[in-house]
């Protein structure tokens, strides 16, 4: 029997082309995500963790940066540091406002959600019009992405607020704003607006920013380009990684269980008659079993699964038209990026690590991020300063 799924998995590997990592940049510090320039592909925005967004045209950095507000971020003071700059977007109506969104953690520890304009090309730092300000009660779980979904909203993730297990319980409290999704319209000249059709607007006693919660620390998710579907990597606590799925119909306020759950199981393990009656289960959940302290001393665990999910994209570029819709997502602390499929609650999973790392000669990568250019192209960014880009 063993022998023969040896063969099978054999089989399937063999339906997939080679890809390959091309370094197309490196030398930055503590890159963090990659954007591509609304309407030139050839310019690419990548945000390092201190404040500042670098630019690559035609592989090359340039000197001079889209953005510098390091003046006023948070800098990264060890190994693992989940504060400072961790998001961009651009606004749909770019075009013609100019506006671009920046997600980081200040000098004084809030999470800031700022506005800014593009002159001549290049951020004008002194345009900022801080939109949420919000007090971190810990270092870590800040979340930290932003993205427009299809409806022209602005999606936040933000954290449970940091310690461990959310000692607070604020994942499940929704009078606050931590360990969810937040959705706010900021299609206006100042300030943002709460959406009519947001799923707690009515009611009172709740924060009504709030599109989804039960989150902990969703560091990446994204919609699927084709369908308007979402994809939300949520870093877990002691035992589960988990990628949660929200279909482009939804009319939000999705429980996705956290502190209640830890994937799918109950959190803590002691807490075996948890009520997950209000709760959606993710899509997919990989064993969180390396050790994040190794990790940060640099000590490889190549037997492990993770620690630290990093949520990527549903892949529809051209390059590689055999993973067309294929999500891929990946680890921070060993490295390994895989591409699922979910074929009528069956999920297909390949693991392309060994062929990305071999193309790198690389035995090492700290996943910080996944990028997707205007064509839909996917890009994987090195913590340690590199950025490639997939193909063939």
């Amino acid at each position: 029997m063993i022998h023969r799924l040896i063969i099978l998995l054999l089989i399937v590997n063999k339906l997939f082309s080679q890809i390959e990592a091309k370094m197309i940049a490196q030398d930055f510090d503590t890159p963090i995500y990659l954007k591509n320039y609304p309407g030139n592909i050839n310019r690419l925005l990548v945000v390092e963790q201190g404040g500042i967004i670098k630019i690559i045209e035609k592989k090359t950095v340039l000197d001079i940066p889209f953005l510098d507000i390091s003046d006023r971020t948070h800098q990264p003071v060890y190994p693992g540091d989940e504060m400072g700059m961790l998001g961009l977007a651009f606004d749909p109506n770019f075009e013609t406002n100019k506006y671009f969104y920046v997600n980081y953690v200040d000098e004084d520890d809030f999470t800031i959600i700022s506005r800014f304009i593009v002159q001549n090309k290049l951020g004008n730092a002194d345009s900022e019009e801080i939109l949420i300000k919000l007090k971190q009660p810990y270092m870590n779980h800040n979340g930290g992405f932003i993205e427009f979904g299809f409806d022209g909203y602005l999606y936040i993730s933000v954290g449970d607020g940091g310690s461990a297990g959310d000692p607070e319980n604020r994942a499940q409290d929704l009078s606050n704003l931590f360990g969810t999704i937040l959705r706010i319209d900021v299609n206006k000249d100042k300030g943002y607006q709460i959406p009519k059709d947001n799923p707690f607007v009515n009611d009172k006693k709740i924060k009504k920013e709030i599109w989804h919660y039960g989150l902990r620390n969703v560091w990446r998710f994204s919609f699927d380009r084709a369908t308007g579907d979402m994809y939300i990597g949520d870093v877990g606590q002691n035992n589960w990684e988990e990628i949660n799925f929200q279909a482009s119909d939804s009319k939000g306020g999705l429980n996705f269980g956290w502190n209640i759950l830890e994937g799918t199981h109950c959190y803590p393990d002691d807490n075996q008659g948890c009520l997950k009656d209000n709760t959606v289960l993710p899509l997919f959940e990989y064993p969180n079993d390396a050790n994040y302290l190794k990790t940060l001393l640099g000590w490889k665990q190549s037997n492990m699964q993770g620690c630290s999910i990093t949520g990527g994209y549903v892949y529809r570029g051209n390059n590689m038209p055999d993973l067309f819709g294929r999500y891929f997502f990946g680890d921070y602390c060993t490295g390994k990026i895989w591409s699922l499929k979910n074929d009528n609650d069956d999920i297909d999973l390949k693991d392309h690590t060994e062929e990305l790392l071999e193309s790198m000669e690389n035995k090492e990568f700290y996943l910080s991020s996944f990028g997707e250019d205007e064509k839909g192209e996917l890009y994987i960014i090195n913590y340690s300063g590199q950025v490639y880009s997939i193909t063939k």
